[in-house]
């Protein structure tokens, strides 16, 4: 399922995890989607934009802006 990392492992760029745990993440799936392990902010994130919904089977994570640059060059730019 999961193919590869998207971007540095969390201890290469300094993220303070606790056994793995507390480590925000982006991976790459095998049916070509991606995976995001974050902090869930689906409860706190207050009302969305109107052309934005996230509906019940979803969750809203927060991304820490060092790891989404930092996974950028691993982000294919075209489908």
């Amino acid at each position: 399922m999961f193919v590869r990392r998207l971007g540095s492992a969390p201890a290469n760029r300094g993220s303070l995890c606790r056994n793995t745990f507390a480590c925000p993440d982006i991976w790459e799936l095998d049916d070509g989607d991606f995976a995001v392990i974050g902090a869930d902010i689906t409860e706190h994130a207050g009302k969305l934009p109107p052309t934005a919904g996230c509906a019940s089977h979803e969750r809203m994570v927060r991304v820490p802006r060092r790891l989404l640059i930092l996974a950028k060059r691993d982000i294919p730019d075209a489908l």
